[in-house]
């Protein structure tokens, strides 16, 4: 006869030292995910900063070689269709920032504008230099692209591409090869990489009829 408090078949099973276990295992788990995430963490807050200033050194290359090395310039905002020297509040400040460039004597040369949107794989930036005066483009960089190698990517590399945006009259129309009509205004798109050209002509058309009024009314009142 089993006595009270004593199960049927034999000893009982080691439950305590299985859950034992299973806490252990928890516990070490927890505790080197607890040491990965504070390693990213040291990780992030060291680089960061290099981060930060590798980009503030490219967009200032940027904005000197689309203004054609000019002596100085200011950063400016986009705020409320205006010109200012402040960003708006409770916005980004990289949002709506332009640069005002000017030579030695202290005469403005133009403006530098960042502006993006989707080519064909990914999103495409950037920088281009205006001459609100005479509604004329300064000079074009890409910033950022992923377009397809050997193909998309010539709206950054090809030359002839790039350089012939200085002197262009805005608003830009692209053209395919071999069908320009002389027009101050005409890009040569890249053939094979009509999609990427035409996401660079269309970036540079819808920041100037975002921020071209703005740029065109402030020049005196931003000396």
């Amino acid at each position: 006869m089993t006595a009270p408090g004593q199960s049927h078949g034999g000893p009982p099973a080691p439950a305590p030292a299985a859950s034992s276990s299973a806490l252990r295992l928890i516990a070490t788990l927890g505790g080197a995910g607890a040491a990965a995430g504070a390693l990213i963490v040291v990780a992030f807050t060291l680089t960061q900063p290099r981060i930060e200033a590798h980009r503030a050194a490219r967009l200032d290359a940027a904005v000197q070689e689309v203004l054609k090395a000019p002596a100085r310039y200011d950063t400016l905002w986009i705020v409320d269709g205006k010109l200012a020297r402040q960003p708006a509040a409770g916005r980004n400040p990289a949002d709506d920032r332009v640069f005002h460039g000017y030579d030695a004597e202290g005469k403005a040369i133009g403006y530098a504008v960042v502006n993006a949107a989707p080519g064909f794989a990914d999103v495409v930036r950037v920088i281009f230099g205006y001459d609100p005066a005479t509604r004329t483009l300064l000079g074009m960089k890409v910033l950022e692209s992923k377009e397809t190698p050997g193909l998309g990517d010539r709206i950054e590399l090809d030359s002839a591409f790039v350089t012939q945006f200085g002197g262009l009259l805005t608003p830009l129309v692209g053209v395919k090869t071999g069908q320009s009509k002389g027009q101050p205004n005409e890009v040569d798109m890249i053939t094979g990489a009509t999609i990427s050209s035409r996401t660079v002509i269309k970036i540079i058309n819808e920041a100037l009829v975002r921020v071209g009024p703005a740029l065109e009314a402030g020049e005196a009142a931003t000396p």
